[in-house]
C-alpha cells in the first residue's frame, strides 16, 4: 500500500507537468471516512480535462504502479479518478467555480505542494 501524501504529491507533479491549473490538495482524513485527500485541478476545455485524467490515470501506474479503483465522469466537465485514500478531482474552469469543493471542504487544511508545483 502506497503512502497516501506520496500519491498526492505524484499526483499533483503529474498535473502539474501537463498544464493543469489551480491544483490543490485538501486533507480531508480527520473530517471524512471517504479519503485521506481530495486532490483538485482544473483544465482549459474537455479535451484538456480528459486528457489530464488519462495523463494521472497513466503516469501513476507507470511511476508507482498503482490504477485508480474508480473512474467516472470521462464525457463531462467534472472527472473523478478514485485511488482509495485519494481522490483526484479534474474540472473545466466552470464546473469547478459551479461545485466549489475547496468551500465546501474548507475545514480542512490544504497540504502543501510548493515543492512539486512549478509557480506560476
Amino acid at each position: 500500500m502506497i503512502d497516501s501524501e506520496k500519491l498526492v504529491l505524484e499526483i499533483a507533479k503529474v498535473l502539474d507537468e501537463k498544464k493543469a491549473m489551480d491544483i490543490v490538495a485538501i486533507k480531508t482524513e480527520e473530517i471524512t471516512i471517504v479519503s485521506d485527500y481530495f486532490v483538485i485541478a482544473s483544465g482549459t476545455s474537455n479535451t484538456h480535462t480528459k486528457s489530464l485524467a488519462d495523463d494521472v490515470e497513466y503516469e501513476i501506474k507507470q511511476r508507482l504502479d498503482v490504477s485508480p479503483e474508480h473512474i467516472e465522469g470521462r464525457a463531462t466537465g467534472w472527472i473523478l479518478l478514485d485511488y482509495g485514500t485519494v481522490i483526484v478531482h479534474v474540472f473545466q474552469h466552470e464546473d469547478r467555480e459551479y461545485y466549489n469543493l475547496e468551500r465546501l471542504w474548507a475545514d480542512a487544511n490544504q497540504l502543501d505542494l510548493s515543492s512539486v508545483i512549478t509557480p506560476e
